[in-house]
């Protein structure tokens, strides 16, 4: 109860010093801004994370942390890489913890939704294999709440609150006036380096799609992730249609999170066929056998969303939102 109190008083010291990006603000001063808030935001899903009772918060917390991570990664040449490096070591520790309650979250969701029946009662067999579900979320939790226990952890919060509070903290100097500095400057080149690392995909996706290769489509997801975290950054202050051109990343970016979920909820729902009686290992066999259809045709529905990102509709938005600045 007393740490909790300790990180609302926390919380609210953090939220009186927020303050909106500009378009005059250097890249690292603009960096610590977006990061405060994510770093707020993962504070307030922490004890719901410790808990359990809404799986949302896990979420949060972990996209809180991706967050944070992206803009460290993004804008790490304005930075001192000693200090990024320490601080992003330390908040992928805690994003792996939480990965692996998420992972479980998601895999339990889904197989009860598919469990359930519109009426009447839930399978015993059914039952029996969300119970050695949560048996592994249960020893998860545990790991979890064992991370955010650690002194480290603490003294990470403490040191990254005066990090992301005092200006001018861990940024390189630049020297050369002329340098472009600025968030108007450099915002720009930034986002459209995103756009033609997603666009250089284009020599590979249509075997990609062919050949059912996760890999590849993988690594597109990634490249979309980033291009849409440096994008909602700065949504503030690009022109209004950098919201619908966010829109259309994150619907692409839960397409292929969707196919990459199916995927790896086979190989993951596999090892519970062991750890279950042999009826209930035959229900859960048949629930398995159903996802690698739906991602089959999930990935050739891809080439369609594929082509309407490189239209000129598509990319007309964020060429619009860019002149703003």
């Amino acid at each position: 109860m007393e740490e909790m109190a300790l990180h609302q008083e926390l919380i609210a010291a953090l939220k009186a010093q927020m303050e909106p990006v500009r378009a005059e603000d250097t890249m690292a001063e603009a960096g610590r801004k977006i990061m405060l808030r994510e770093f707020i935001a993962m504070l307030k899903h922490e004890a719901g994370s410790r808990v359990g009772s809404d799986i949302e918060d896990v979420h949060d917390m972990r996209v809180a942390i991706r967050r944070m991570r992206s803009a460290l990664r993004l804008l790490s040449d304005y930075y001192k890489p000693k200090v990024i490096r320490a601080y992003n070591r330390k908040l992928r520790r805690v994003a792996r913890a939480l990965g692996a309650v998420r992972d479980l979250d998601v895999m339990i969701e889904a197989f009860t939704n598919y469990a359930m029946p519109p009426e009447g009662e839930m399978p015993p067999e059914a039952k029996r294999v969300i119970a050695a579900m949560d048996k592994e979320r249960d020893l998860a939790r545990m790991e979890l709440n064992h991370a955010l226990d650690r002194g480290e952890y603490r003294r990470f919060v403490s040191d990254f609150s005066q990090f992301l509070t005092t200006e001018g903290a861990g940024a390189k100097l630049h020297n050369d006036d002329l340098a472009p500095s600025q968030v108007r400057h450099i915002l720009p080149t930034l986002i459209y380096a995103h756009i033609g690392a997603v666009r250089a995909f284009d020599a590979v996706i249509a075997d990609a799609i062919e050949q059912n290769d996760q890999v590849t489509l993988h690594n597109l997801r990634i490249e979309f992730k980033r291009l849409r975290y440096a994008v909602s950054m700065f949504e503030d202050m690009l022109g209004a249609s950098a919201g619908s051109f966010i829109a259309e990343l994150k619907k692409i970016q839960d397409h292929l999170g969707e196919l990459q979920d199916s995927y790896t909820a086979v190989q993951r729902l596999s090892d519970f066929l062991e750890e279950v009686d042999e009826e209930s290992a035959a229900y859960l066999q048949t629930y398995i056998d159903q996802l690698t259809p739906n991602a089959d045709e999930k990935r050739k529905h891809f080439a369609e969303i594929w082509r309407r990102f490189n239209s000129k509709t598509v990319q007309g938005m964020i060429a619009r939102a860019v002149s703003a600045l």
